[in-house]
């Protein structure tokens, strides 16, 4: 990995433009804090673009991070392992969920192929060209990826992060697809915090009862395979992760040591933005949670950053699906800041 990628990531430290933001949000002609969250995000904006009133927020970028896992195949989904390869299509053909959310709220999509259990054939180069390997370590058993693997998919990550801001990203969102791929997340998030498979295991793609309970043991046998190795978040994400999740950590990292901020989607990304800010200490001060999954696992996640959800919709598609529904709410705090009217512009004082 990287030695850029490991290590303290500064923080937003304009407090001024925060402060400005705060005082000029207690001025504008409404009552005290009558726009809710709005407001918290809009001082926010301030404070990670360095300015009050901040800028509007224009050039949203997605970048989708496809990957199968092993553990698929011990029936933790409700749905086959294909699924992912298919959807790579649909992605690329912009007839999947989030690409319909995406053309309305103009955000730019962009899918990869990190590990999909597939050769995707006829698909453009461009979208396998970061292709770690095929499909994951089943985590129950084995590990999901090689020490180098993992080493590979971070700074893969970082390089694709650099693209999207060279592209002239002012906001950016990770997606993920990979069928199974919240039974890792919840490892992930269990092992960071410190709770057990009951805690974190979710119903996924729509599991029935049996299914869960069935998912809960395999996540018992993943962290209980692992024990004491997960102390450290880069083995934590070798031996409980995948290639794709490794990939969007390094992708975080990177946004945050740039200065770029990131709106977070469900559980996959929560749980990546936890090893992220593990690696690197002070990176989830550059997120924002886009909206709340059903998943149990990220609402614990979510609460350890102290982060609240923009939307709360019972969304659980994945793909960023949530993060770019979200967006018109960022764009609005941006804006209500800079173009509503102070109160004493139109009732002045005497």
């Amino acid at each position: 990995m990287s030695e850029q990628l490991r290590g303290p990531v500064a923080p937003p430290s304009q407090e001024a433009a925060a402060a400005a933001a705060r005082e000029r949000l207690d001025g504008l002609a409404k009552p005290l804090g009558a726009l809710g969250q709005i407001e918290d995000l809009a001082a926010w904006l301030c404070a990670v673009q360095g300015e009050c009133p901040p800028r509007p927020v224009d050039r949203v970028r997605a970048v989708i991070f496809a990957g199968d896992h092993g553990v698929t195949k011990s029936g933790v989904s409700a749905y086959p392992a294909e699924v992912t390869a298919a959807m790579v299509r649909a992605f690329l053909a912009q007839v999947a969920g989030v690409s319909v959310l995406a053309r309305q709220h103009d955000v730019a999509v962009r899918v990869l192929d990190i590990a999909v259990d597939d050769e995707l054939v006829g698909v453009p180069a461009e979208v396998t060209r970061y292709k770690v390997r095929r499909s994951s370590g089943a985590i129950h058993i084995e590990d999901a990826l090689s020490v180098d693997e993992v080493t590979m998919a971070l700074d893969y990550g970082a390089q694709i992060a650099a693209e999207e801001l060279a592209a002239g990203a002012d906001l950016l969102i990770g997606g993920d697809m990979g069928i199974g791929n919240t039974t890792p997340a919840a490892c992930l998030i269990a092992a960071s915090l410190g709770l057990s498979a009951a805690e974190v295991t979710g119903r996924g793609t729509g599991i029935d009862d049996a299914g869960l309970m069935h998912k809960r043991h395999i996540i018992e046998q993943a962290l209980s395979r692992v024990g004491d190795r997960a102390s450290d978040p880069v083995e934590r994400l070798q031996a409980l992760g995948s290639a794709d999740m490794a990939a969007a950590v390094g992708f975080l990292i990177a946004a945050a040591r740039a200065g770029v901020p990131v709106l977070l989607d469900g559980v996959i990304s929560v749980a990546e933005a936890i090893i992220a800010d593990a690696i690197a200490p002070g990176a989830a001060m550059w997120f924002a949670a886009g909206h709340r999954s059903p998943e149990p696992a990220q609402a614990l996640a979510l609460e350890k950053f102290g982060l609240t959800p923009i939307l709360d919709l019972g969304l659980r598609l994945g793909e960023g699906s949530g993060a770019v529904a979200a967006v018109p709410i960022v764009r609005s705090a941006a804006l209500v800041l800079r173009d509503m009217a102070l109160l004493s512009d139109l009732v002045p004082s005497d």
